[in-house]
């Protein structure tokens, strides 16, 4: 909810006594205001110590320092602004609660007596890290540099990889007491504008006091689909990454505060790709891609296909007998399953919260607990534990983490579905879990495209890592302005 605008007066004595009971200068050390007084004319300075560039701020006091009475004579505001204040980012208000917000945000606000407009100044800066190489999103040959947790430095990471003029960064605040910076890149040549559109106003229909989460929190807004687990946007920490996506048609969101950026739309196909396959030849590219696949399908349909043939071991043929289990062991085989992947998940929450230098013990605790004693007491056999392993592995090939994670709770309902009702239930749930994908929409597009609605172009570059030179199209469901690449 937008607050009440309060003009700014030209007495400076009601303009700081409001900005230092709004900002609290007395109840917060870190919040200041420096009543100054430069060519005999009073002016304050309003701003949180550990956000402004003390070198910039201290040049520009020199130079107000050094002011006469007679050059602030006659038009006094534009006379700072266009002269005796030079700096790049500074600009004007006339309503104090826009200046609260600022203030808070970073940048400097400067009271003068007898004009009623407050100048802001945006010298801040804040505590960042190093464009570094994002740990999710590796490859073997590509850049090494990734999104950090400061909006302005991802723009700028974004506009180094994308130089058209056609580049839109629109900026957005959301939350009525976070303020949170967003921005809303696009190629106004190639997005289709409707779109955009839809993305915009999602966006400023959020009321809630602020994006605790950053991106996630606000992916649960303008997603629609707030119980689905399946990801309805892709997230990215990769600068190269979104840039391909951009050239595409996509339309990136950026949150401050977050190393992620989310691209939308996106179908289930773009969460299985990675940039590896694209940093080879295509030929290898598109082989990286298939045992990715196999991978992928092995983690969700690896585990419930293996109970079904040892509970009805009369679906297999007499060449492939082995692959049921010679002893069942003391426990039931689904709660064999349903153990091990409860404790795989903790082992994965473990290893989250683990300090590094304590990792290789908690894999050793691991691998001992888990596998060799499970296996020795009779609580698990090696079936159990080889298959599940497999189906780790390819959760673990899975580029995109929030997928992995809805592919594992599919894998568990497919598991209940087998136990209960045999291969009726697996044949259901199966069919159930496609319905359910291909009922599913991001911003209107379907989730399965181009699987379905079917289209063979874009089927085939799903499968296989096209050569660069031979994709000469965007995608069509996207519907880019510039269909041609």
């Amino acid at each position: 909810m937008s607050q009440e605008k309060k003009p700014v007066s030209t007495n400076i004595e009601e303009n700081t006594s409001y900005l230092k009971e709004a900002l609290g200068v007395d109840k917060s050390f870190d919040v200041i205001q420096l009543d100054l007084e430069y060519a005999e004319r009073k002016m304050a300075m309003f701003l949180v110590d550990g956000f402004v560039k003390d070198d910039i701020m201290h040049y520009l006091m020199k130079l107000l320092a050094g002011l006469s009475p007679e050059q602030l004579e006659e038009d006094t505001l534009n006379s700072l602004l266009k002269t005796y204040i030079p700096y790049i980012e500074i600009e004007k208000t006339d309503d104090l609660n826009t200046v609260i917000d600022k203030v808070l945000a970073g940048p400097t606000a400067l009271v003068v007596d007898g004009i009623d407009k407050v100048i802001i100044i945006d010298a801040r800066t804040y505590p960042v890290r190093g464009p570094q190489e994002p740990d999710i999103e590796r490859v073997v040959r590509g850049s090494r540099d990734g999104f950090v947790e400061t909006i302005v430095f991802n723009t700028a990471l974004t506009r180094r990889r994308v130089r058209d003029p056609s580049l839109r960064m629109e900026y957005l605040q959301v939350g009525r007491r976070s303020k949170t910076d967003i921005v809303i890149s696009y190629l106004e040549d190639i997005a289709d504008q409707e779109l955009v559109k839809k993305i915009r106003d999602s966006i400023s229909k959020i009321d809630t006091d602020g994006l605790p989460m950053g991106e996630k929190t606000l992916e649960e807004f303008i997603s629609g689909r707030h119980w689905n687990p399946y990801p309805m946007v892709r997230y990215t920490e990769r600068p190269d990454t979104a840039a391909a996506h951009l050239y595409e048609g996509h339309v990136i969101i950026m949150v401050d505060g977050s190393p992620s950026v989310l691209i939308t739309p996106t179908t289930f196909w773009h969460h299985l790709q990675h940039a590896e396959e694209y940093r080879n030849e295509p030929t290898v590219g598109a082989y990286l891609r298939f045992v990715r696949f196999i991978g992928i399908w092995s983690s969700i349909f690896l585990l419930p296909l293996y109970y079904l043939f040892a509970i009805q071991p009369e679906l297999l043929p007499e060449q492939i007998s082995y692959v049921g289990p010679s002893e069942t062991g003391e426990v039931p085989l689904f709660l064999q399953f349903l153990l091990i992947e409860i404790g795989l998940d903790i082992l994965r929450m473990a290893a989250i919260h683990t300090p590094s230098s304590l990792a290789t013990a908690l894999g050793l605790v691991a691998a001992l607990m888990i596998g060799q004693v499970a296996v020795e007491v009779g609580l698990l056999i090696n079936e159990v534990i080889l298959y599940l392993a497999i189906a780790a592995i390819g959760t673990f090939a899975t580029p995109s983490y929030e997928l992995s994670l809805a592919n594992r709770l599919v894998r568990i309902f497919l598991l209940v579905a087998t136990s209960l009702f045999g291969v009726y239930g697996f044949v259901i749930g199966v069919m159930a879990w496609l319905i359910a994908l291909s009922r599913m929409k991001s911003f209107d597009i379907p989730y399965m495209w181009p699987f379905i609605p079917f289209n063979f172009r874009a089927f085939r570059d799903v499968f296989l890592r096209s050569p660069m030179p031979l994709k000469n199209r965007r995608p069509r469901f996207l519907h880019p302005k510039d269909p041609d690449r």
